[in-house]
């Protein structure tokens, strides 16, 4: 026993246990993707169901149709004619048709700076009051006078004018009815929703005359086309990747396709034979999408609010008539209309890879955590190794001298004895003074390009972007080059920074992935090569000057570290997706100012910090070691 307690004493001292972390690192990486993988499969994804039984999808008949069909195509006439004029004209006609309609009406003007834009405009709303309510709830149905394609949503807007004839009609509502039309589909949503929650910004955005309950619920309408439509496509994303109850996601399914034979898609996926490969493609498309964290729509102003929302929008050329679509939404309202309290026994956290399929928080979260703990098992062995004292050679005794003696230590636990020499338990102290102020300073840096791309013009984005990367490219040198001129870093302050590095962005991923699974998966894959090229070696290099194969590694390295900036990754995938870099940037910089999006400061703040440290020890101005 007394042997084999020296032998796992003294595998603590064992260079080859330091050698284990980076292909174990590499393995959950490799394990976290391939789960990511599995997931469009029948084993590990499930059928969608509901879980909240009030809601009883398709169980009412809908009345919707006939003479509101010549309503519907007044109100779109009138709507046509609209186009071209001012917003108090808009404003002003559908202030009429709405009071004609025997509802309460109310606007509210708004105005928003962002990217060297303007967004501004008037919403306008009216409210149906549950005759058999106390109007401490309400339902909202919204149309957007211009769709996120920036189209005129001539449908939408005469269905939601026609509904307001339609549900006035009904004694049946027990929670009030809101309709809203809004200038458009970000700004406007944007702006009500804060209102209604008092927690807009006056002057530059006015406070709402009229208000009802607690929003239980939105549903939007998106019907661009002028002509009949065959199917309905059903955006869900909202703002930093949150999502709606799963449970209206499906009760809209269950609608549309089940009880009105209307096909369904989603993620612009608009033929889908639910293969693997097509589950896979919409899966990765909504994961995108929540990485992004952006308005897909109306409705994602109203997701933050924990307010329940979707979009329905109308996509195809069939024989589907509007009225097909207004029976959707009032069968919608009627199964929200029965709720007896918020959506909550369903998902919020979940992958749909079809209208009818989906992965819940428990099967994918691991994947994520896999990529992230792979920081976290680097950043334990540096640790261990910056404790480590360096290997002492004992020199052999010429003649006439004695042999060295070695210093044994004897170590008594649970009646077991072994005898080890003093080096084996000999731990060095840390300094952590100066790796702390570098991964600070760091960190703090990534406010600049922060600042920059949220508040610089729209029309020089794309120059901005240029201009950064750069001096992005120079960057590491720079950073390199000043560490070693002015604070030198010992051999162990260097194996302290680079794990304060590490276990800083396994901590920040791993938290995140609990919020938005899919931006810290997809950040944790572009940073994972940090963990392996950047890491000081466990012991300080013998001589000051770095051997030809040395400085060509550190080149390619660095080569390959540029290759994953984060500047330089936007540019690459705006460019093979075809999507304007200004555009995005654009979208970002609105979120920013205008809708609470945080995606650029994890990429500014916490990747791009990482992605630094790892330039600065593969920069081939090598790090100076102090003594």
């Amino acid at each position: 026993m007394a042997a084999i307690s020296h032998t796992i004493l003294a595998l603590r001292r064992d260079p080859r246990l330091l050698k284990i972390p980076p292909y174990l690192s590499a393995l959950c990486i490799t394990v976290g993707l391939v789960w990511l993988l599995l997931l469009p499969l029948n084993e590990y994804s499930r059928q969608t169901y509901i879980s909240e039984n009030a809601l009883l999808p398709g169980q009412v008949h809908t009345y919707f149709g006939g003479s509101e069909q010549n309503i519907f195509n007044a109100y779109k006439q009138e709507v046509r004619a609209l186009t071209g004029k001012s917003q108090d004209d808009i404003s002003q006609k559908l202030d009429e048709i709405l009071k004609s309609s025997g509802l309460k009406v109310a606007r509210q003007k708004y105005e928003y700076q962002a990217a060297g834009k303007t967004y501004g405009g008037e919403n306008i709303y009216a409210i149906l009051h549950a005759p058999r309510g106390d109007a401490t709830e309400a339902i909202v149905l919204v149309a957007a006078w211009r769709n996120m394609d920036e189209e005129l949503n001539q449908g939408g807007v005469a269905l939601v004018l026609t509904l307001t004839r339609y549900f006035k009609r009904w004694s049946l509502w027990s929670k009030d009815i809101i309709f809203l039309i809004t200038p458009d589909s970000k700004a406007g949503p944007q702006a009500w929703v804060d209102a209604y929650h008092d927690a807009h910004s006056p002057p530059s955005v006015a406070s709402l005359p009229l208000k009802s309950g607690a929003l239980q619920g939105a549903i939007v309408v998106d019907n661009a086309l002028d002509h009949r439509f065959e199917s309905l496509h059903i955006t869900y994303d909202g703002i930093n990747g949150q999502l709606p109850n799963l449970d209206l996601f499906n009760t809209a399914v269950s609608i549309a396709s089940g009880q009105m034979g209307i096909g369904v898609s989603l993620q612009r996926m608009w033929k889908h034979g639910d293969t693997y490969r097509e589950r896979l493609r919409t899966m990765l498309r909504g994961m995108i999408s929540q990485a992004l964290g952006h308005a897909s729509g109306p409705h994602s102003s109203f997701i933050p609010y924990h307010v329940d929302a979707i979009t329905l929008q109308a996509v195809g050329d069939g024989w589907q008539d509007e009225m097909a679509m207004g029976r959707c939404v009032e069968s919608l309202f009627r199964s929200l209309n029965n709720l007896l309290e918020h959506l909550h026994q369903s998902f919020f956290f979940y992958l749909l890879m079809q209208a009818n399929r989906f992965v819940s928080i428990g099967t994918y979260l691991p994947s994520a955590m896999l990529v992230a703990v792979n920081f976290t098992i680097m950043a334990i062995a540096l640790w261990l190794q910056s404790g480590r004292p360096p290997k002492t050679k004992i020199a052999l005794p010429q003649k006439g001298e004695k042999t060295p003696e070695l210093k044994m230590v004897m170590i008594k636990q649970d009646g077991m004895t072994a005898v080890i020499p003093k080096q084996e338990l000999a731990t060095l102290e840390r300094h952590l003074f100066l790796p702390v102020v570098v991964i600070l300073g760091l960190h703090f840096l990534g406010v600049v390009p922060l600042s920059i791309f949220n508040n610089t013009n729209q029309t020089n984005l794309s120059q901005a972007l240029f201009v950064f990367n750069l001096f992005n490219f120079a960057l590491p040198d720079l950073l390199a080059l000043l560490i070693s001129s002015y604070a030198p870093l010992t051999h162990q302050q260097r194996l302290l920074t680079k794990c304060f590095s590490l276990v800083l962005l396994g901590m920040f991923l791993a938290t995140l992935a609990t919020l938005n699974f899919s931006l810290a998966f997809l950040i944790g894959l572009l940073a994972s090569p940090l963990s392996f090229l950047g890491v000081p070696p466990s012991e300080p290099p013998k001589v000051e000057v770095s051997p030809p194969w040395t400085i060509a590694t550190r080149i390619l390295s660095s080569i390959a570290l540029h290759a994953l900036a984060p500047g330089v990754v936007l540019f690459a995938v705006c460019t093979y997706s075809g999507v304007s870099v200004e555009e995005v940037l654009a979208q970002a910089a609105f979120g920013w100012n205008v809708s609470g999006l945080w995606t650029q400061v994890i990429v500014w703040c916490v990747w791009w910090p990482a992605w630094l440290v790892g330039g600065i020890f593969v920069s081939p101005l090598r790090l100076r070691n102090r003594t």
